[in-house]
């Protein structure tokens, strides 16, 4: 059977409730799924409650969080987290501090330009725990601006460089996994090899400085990867004595051609995956 380890829901930026997934993932014959929404566990409980009505699919709490690497954006999943580590609540606090201060920003940039957003527009378009990302702003511009989709909207307003682009105050990677840990997760480089950043002195680098923060794995399963970056993925996981770990990244309908479990239609992560990662967090014990 297959698994999905990144996953998002309507507590971030997805479009499907965290209780739905469950159901989703039993339709799928998916043994094991993580909730891996963007710098929040506001979804975790409510994604877990279902663990008793799916007692053939294992659900594991997680989170995904923005980081930064020098002057690169990493992506760092935390997996098997306790939500409720005081570790963990006070390093979100201030990041959703600070995506609030950037929402304002963005509200304050968009109507220098012509473009009124109200808190209850961002509600209406599925904002979730009072914290709004882009695609929440997106979607109120395709209402009430006539803009044709989405992707037309971050391409005019809201990617980096464009007009209403506001830059995010990111955490260091390594805090970001020393914080996974503190939780008692799993710490894995997402979606590693999906950057322009992929030479081999890159990231035997960056690897060098993640794995002393106690970075456990690498994303080496993904939907934007071909079967040949996979195999690269795989084998660098091996050089560095990572565990591998592996997701769609789904959203829901926001982006329709990605399916749970299986991505494009070219994603299958073996559930063996699961047991090696489930033991890749644990204290190491040497015996002399």
């Amino acid at each position: 059977m297959a698994i999905d380890l990144h996953i998002h829901s309507t507590a971030s930026d997805g479009t499907v409730p965290p209780g739905k997934l469950p159901e989703m993932a039993a339709a799928a014959k998916l043994s094991a799924i993580a909730l891996t929404d963007h710098d929040t566990v506001s979804g975790v409980a409510e994604f877990m409650s279902r663990q008793p009505e799916f007692p053939q699919i294992k659900l594991i709490s997680g989170v995904e969080f923005s980081s930064r690497f020098d002057a690169r954006e990493l992506h760092i999943v935390g997996l098997f987290i306790d939500k409720d580590n005081p570790v963990l609540q006070k390093f979100l606090s201030a990041m959703r501090d600070s995506r609030l201060n950037r929402a304002d920003l963005m509200q304050q940039k968009l109507k220098s330009l012509g473009y009124e957003i109200s808190w209850d527009d961002l509600r209406a378009a599925g904002m979730q725990s009072d914290v709004p990302g882009r695609p929440h702003f997106a979607e109120v511009l395709v209402k009430k601006y006539n803009f044709p989709d989405n992707q037309s909207v971050f391409d005019q307003l809201l990617k980096r460089g464009a007009a209403g682009y506001v830059p995010r105050e990111l955490p260091e990677s390594a805090t970001a996994i020393q914080v996974i840990k503190a939780a008692g997760g799993v710490a894995v480089w997402a979606h590693f090899l999906n950057s322009k950043y992929t030479s081999k002195t890159v990231i035997n680098r960056t690897l060098t400085e993640l794995k002393i923060a106690g970075l456990d794995a690498l994303e080496a399963y993904y939907t934007e990867y071909t079967p040949t970056r996979q195999a690269t993925a795989l084998r660098i996981a091996e050089e560095h004595a990572l565990a591998v770990s592996g997701g769609s990244d789904y959203h829901g309908s926001i982006h329709p051609e990605v399916k749970l479990g299986i991505g494009r239609g070219n994603l299958l992560v073996p559930d063996e995956v699961l047991t090696k990662l489930e033991g890749a967090g644990k204290p190491k014990v040497l015996i002399v």
